[in-house]
């Protein structure tokens, strides 16, 4: 049954010299968004802000999670000058902290690390005293691929969970839930990068269960947690089982606070790198 979307989900079209500028800047250094890319509901609401989530190693993902919007098709040869191309697009935009992401590239020896740490090095090569957040997969838990990520050393690691234990085979058949926070564990272990992780609510999950998936992350270290409403991209996609209250979203953010997270970002629109430098003090 589709459900009718609650008004307070709802986002007005904005079109502003600022959005455009944004979007000028990304189509001439050909880079892809994940704002563009999975139907992000707050994209014009960044790009008025002069911000944008860059999607880097191409539109194709490697693995079909049964929500995301993004394609699952052969995936493109990297493109080497990605890098620089994203650290230019930083300078442009003027942005103080900057958000990486990707897709999913199992077919890649490292998942993509090496690649994620040369938009990082590249990015600190133009613009010194910027902050870089990176949301990367899971790297099928490759040490070696974290191992190049620490050494890189972006200011905030941040891997999704992206739901519940009892729920995540259904929406993500090829990942493991296990897997993600053992990753989320490494890199805390074996670094003194911030860690953050999210998820979506609204596939089936309980109450219990999101409770249960919040202490499953602080235990293994995760610093800071995002969570928002699951919005149903396409027929095609997982439909939504709830749309969860304003009230509902105040009560896991009280429970955000009782597990222990210090730093969290809870509601309907929130999504991973929404407001991401409000969340970690950026002046």
């Amino acid at each position: 049954m589709q459900r009718r979307l609650p008004d307070y989900l709802k986002r007005p079209i904005i079109d502003t010299d600022t959005t455009r500028t944004v979007r000028k800047i990304l189509k001439t250094k050909c880079l892809n968004t994940v704002c563009e890319n999975a139907r992000c509901p707050n994209k014009n609401e960044c790009y008025t802000k002069n911000t944008a989530t860059f999607l880097i190693m191409g539109n194709n993902c490697t693995r079909n999670c049964r929500y995301c919007n993004i394609s699952c098709n052969r995936p493109e040869p990297l493109d080497l000058n990605e890098p620089k191309h994203v650290a230019e697009a930083v300078r442009d935009l003027g942005l103080k902290y900057a958000v990486i992401t990707s897709v999913t590239r199992d077919d890649l020896h490292d998942g993509g690390a090496e690649h994620f740490a040369s938009c990082i090095y590249e990015i600190r090569n133009i613009c010194a005293d910027i902050k870089i957040e990176i949301l990367t997969p899971d790297f099928k838990g490759d040490t070696d691929a974290l191992k190049t990520i620490i050494k890189a050393h972006p200011d905030v690691f941040n891997h999704n969970i992206e739901t519940v234990r009892e729920v995540f085979k259904t929406a993500r058949p090829q990942g493991n839930y296990d897997c993600s926070l053992e990753v989320l564990k490494y890199i805390k272990e074996n670094s003194d990068i911030l860690t953050k992780s999210g998820l979506m609510i609204g596939l089936g999950e309980t109450f219990e269960q999101i409770e249960n998936t919040m202490a499953d992350l602080r235990s293994v270290g995760c610093d800071i947690l995002t969570i928002g409403q699951y919005i149903q991209p396409s027929k095609e996609h997982l439909e939504v089982s709830k749309y969860y209250t304003l009230d509902e979203y105040e009560d896991l953010k009280t429970l955000a606070g009782k597990i222990g997270f210090k730093s969290f970002q809870i509601g309907p629109l929130v999504r991973s790198s929404y407001k991401a430098s409000d969340i970690v003090n950026v002046s």
